[in-house]
């Protein structure tokens, strides 16, 4: 089935992202991103430089519409071959790209099928969220620029990719970068360790791609300090750490379900 020109892909992050916070069975009534039950505090602030406090207001999941966790303030820079490098060329440096702020959406929220291009792929990635000013990072020094980590679908218009000049059209089109549902802040009462984590995505209920951070050629650390060699980071930028292999074909109508476990 071609993809519509006239209807959105559905193509939402559902909240079961990181599993190894407190997991709800989907029900029959599912709210946002797919949880059944739960509410959410209205905080006011903005956490990238303020300390958020509590309003009060307290919204039950089923009635909220989860948006993406956080609107980068200049960029999104995704990063190619992390998870894989060709056999031809060992030690390959990875490829470096940037979404503009307007690809990012949320949990939920529909990716349009650009009309000019016949074959859109999903590709789930980890994402790092950036908190304070970074240039030219050791890796060892990453982890007090970071904010949190993230899901991210890096939708890419795989015929473009292959046909143009440059990657611009194929990767930094509106909706190509749904991220959330939250973030997630390191701590020890997290315990989330981001180069040991797990991604996958499901299309229609059905598991299509999976692959571990673990496996990566480079840590997390590694390719943001290579990031931040290249463009000054900012806060609330966030980059795209790569994803592996099994990327597939998208379709309008399709339900896809990217989370990371870790």
């Amino acid at each position: 089935m071609r993809p519509s020109r006239r209807r959105p892909l559905r193509c939402p992050h559902e909240d079961r992202a990181f599993l190894h916070r407190r997991r709800v069975p989907l029900r029959d009534r599912r709210g946002p991103s797919g949880e059944s039950e739960g509410h959410l505090i209205v905080l006011r602030g903005d956490p990238l430089y303020t300390l958020p406090e509590a309003t009060g207001e307290v919204v039950p999941l089923l009635e909220a519409r989860l948006v993406s966790p956080v609107i980068p303030r200049s960029k999104v820079v995704g990063i190619s071959g992390s998870c894989t490098a060709p056999a031809s060329q060992p030690g390959a440096e990875p490829t470096v790209f940037l979404k503009p702020n307007t690809a990012v959406v949320g949990p939920d929220s529909p990716i349009v099928l650009p009309h000019w291009s016949h074959e859109v792929h999903y590709e789930a990635e980890l994402a790092v969220v950036i908190k304070s000013v970074a240039k030219d990072l050791a890796p060892r020094d990453v982890p007090r620029v970071v904010l949190g980590y993230t899901v991210a679908n890096d939708v890419s218009a795989r015929d473009r990719q292959r046909g143009d000049d440059t990657w611009t059209r194929a990767k930094a089109f509106d909706t190509s970068c749904p991220l959330g549902p939250w973030i997630e802040v390191p701590g020890p009462e997290t315990g989330f360790d981001p180069d040991d984590a797990v991604v996958r995505v499901r299309v229609d209920g059905d598991l299509v791609q999976e692959g571990a951070t673990s496996d990566m050629i480079r840590s997390v650390a590694e390719l943001v300090s290579y990031a931040s060699g290249i463009f000054t980071l900012l806060p609330g930028d966030v980059v795209l750490t790569g994803t592996p292999t099994g990327t597939g074909e998208i379709r309008a109508g399709q339900r896809v379900e990217v989370e990371v476990e870790g």
